[in-house]
């Protein structure tokens, strides 16, 4: 097996889980680390051993011999990213949400497809092990034609990434985007879709709550809920849980990653195992794991050239949904898919 040498550009706060997660993917090498602060590329790079450091990614595109770059940067920085590493010819693969807009977005992924390279979103919540299992249970249950999707939780994130406080646009695009890949994962393309939002904590700018209804082409209702703002004994945080109604039964992936099929008859529960490994910090576990799945899957495609379930034109369709629900929420009414936002 070749060794994959790949690059990363960002080493704040999320940085050391993908080195981390790349260390469990054989035949990966990070070889290179850049950061607009050299003090912390030099900082991460000393805690990794890697040798090489750069504060300037053209630099490390055009020096470094890589195979793809890793991107981990706010999303204002992406598209400037990403457009580097295809003038570079360098495969990407960029974390979530993409682009600040769907025209920025649209830019990235015509830019990798004119270069011919391989583009991925860092979309990693469909890859944890709940969510595939709760994907596979939906095959007991005949056709499905309701679907819960949430997260709900009183946990502040912008503790660990202040700037979330100051952006006008908060959990919808911080954790929505997240969750309203999982209703396409489950459930396949919505049509339409109705959002409300709320900001219930006044340190904030943008909104810790959201509630969206979503149609799904195949006929399917689905709700899709986020929270920052609701307190509870027992926190599920960062757990994302579901209830899904079908022709024959239900299946309901709870808290603690149980899992409970209803056919009607009968009832079974099951849990959805998490691999953990000696880096892993909970409640983070299936997070790290679904960092370790899909990293596994872009070095898979990389050696074989396959188009990544979460490719940058997958993506868009995520996007979309983002900022449809803005859309909805600002001029209360329905937003369709397709139309101008």
């Amino acid at each position: 097996m070749a060794l994959l040498r790949g690059g990363l550009i960002g080493c704040g706060f999320f940085a050391q889980n993908h080195i981390n997660g790349w260390r469990e993917v054989e035949g990966v090498d990070i070889a290179a680390v850049c950061d607009s602060s050299a003090e912390r590329a030099h900082a991460l790079a000393a805690k990794f051993h890697i040798a090489q450091t750069y504060s300037n990614a053209e630099r490390m595109l055009r020096e470094a011999k890589l195979d793809f770059v890793d991107i981990i940067t706010q999303p204002a920085s992406h598209r400037n990213l990403v457009e580097l590493a295809a003038a570079y010819n360098t495969p990407v693969i960029c974390q979530k949400p993409l682009a600040p807009s769907l025209e920025d977005a649209r830019a990235m992924v015509a830019a990798c497809e004119s270069a011919g390279i391989l583009f991925m979103v860092h979309e990693n919540f469909r890859w944890q092990k709940p969510l595939r299992a709760l994907k596979q249970a939906m095959n007991e249950i005949g056709e499905p034609f309701f679907g819960r999707v949430l997260f709900r939780s009183g946990y502040d994130p912008s503790v660990n990434q202040p700037y979330l406080a100051e952006d006008p646009r908060f959990i919808i695009y911080d954790v929505g985007v997240h969750i309203l890949d999982v209703v396409r994962y489950l459930f396949g393309e919505a049509v339409q879709l109705t959002c409300q939002t709320q900001r219930v904590n006044p340190l904030i700018k943008g909104e810790d709550v959201a509630t969206v209804l979503l149609k799904i082409e195949t006929g399917v209702t689905c709700v899709a809920e986020m929270s920052y703002a609701s307190k509870t004994t027992f926190d599920p945080f960062p757990q994302t849980l579901a209830h899904i109604e079908g022709s024959k039964g239900r299946v309901t992936l709870y808290q603690n990653y149980r899992i409970e099929i209803d056919n009607g008859e009968t009832v079974r529960g099951f849990g959805a195992e998490i691999p953990l490994y000696n880096w892993t910090t909970p409640p983070f576990e299936a997070i790290q794991n679904s960092v370790v799945e899909i990293q596994r899957h872009w070095a898979d495609c990389l050696r074989s050239g396959a188009e990544p379930e979460t490719s940058g034109a997958d993506n868009l369709k995520t996007l979309e949904l983002v900022f449809g629900c803005y859309a909805s929420a600002e001029r209360n009414e329905i937003y369709k898919m397709g139309q101008a936002l």
